[in-house]
């Protein structure tokens, strides 16, 4: 697969927007931060359980910002499984009638929908995904793509931006909890393993060292 793929819109999607300077920072990618509560730690064999997506925008003065937060609770595929040590350390119970989960296809799609769109909004080519221990979350988002022959994946099947790399080299740390503190944000250890939560809250490092950063420098 080329780098250069375009994604191309259905007929009741927007067309893409001009190249804005989101597309021009990097290089057509869209920053995405995704993270996955899952089943267990292998990505051909554990369920996908939760997945959250954080586009990230740009606000008025140029500074990276969250954007808005799309998630869904995923059934698990039939053929995949689950280990309950998993359960007890994500909390997620799965009969919990407001738990309102999507078989895989569907909730693949209706995170993808939202991340689309903000790929089109900003002109950009695919979106990136940015993680903590960010190959974790995309080897699982790439194995349920392929098991649900999902054909619309909006991100980029191998790159990504890591944050343990960046909060490394930023602050020295590379757990999520206490890179956040080094940061000078909160956490709350009681909705960790939560995907929503763990996604805004690497979302909101990612921006922070993101907008530390100097500019590129010119070639």
């Amino acid at each position: 697969m080329s780098e250069s793929d375009l994604d191309i819109p259905s007929d009741n999607e927007a067309p893409a927007a001009p190249p804005g300077a989101m597309a021009r920072r990097f290089r057509g990618f869209l920053p995405v931060v995704v993270d996955v509560e899952t089943g267990g730690f292998d990505w051909n064999r554990h369920a996908l359980l939760e997945m959250a997506a954080v586009p990230i925008e740009l606000d008025a003065q140029g500074l990276f910002v969250p954007g808005q937060t799309a998630s869904a609770h995923f059934v698990p595929a039939p053929g995949t499984e689950i280990d309950p040590k998993s359960l007890e350390i994500t909390g997620i119970d799965l009969d919990h009638p407001f738990r309102l989960a999507k078989p895989e296809r569907d909730a693949l799609g209706h995170v993808f929908n939202h991340v689309r769109t903000a790929v089109r909004r900003h002109g950009c080519q695919r979106a990136i995904l940015v993680g903590h221990n960010a190959h974790f979350d995309l080897n699982f988002l790439n194995a349920a793509v392929a098991r649900s022959g999902h054909k619309r994946n909006p991100f980029h099947p191998f790159s990504v931006f890591d944050t343990v790399t960046l909060a490394g080299i930023a602050y020295g740390q590379t757990v999520l909890a206490r890179a956040m503190q080094a940061a000078g944000f909160d956490w709350n250890a009681e909705d960790a393993h939560s995907a929503v939560y763990d996604a805004e809250q690497t979302a909101r490092l990612f921006c922070r060292i993101a907008n530390a950063w100097p500019s590129p420098l010119p070639g």
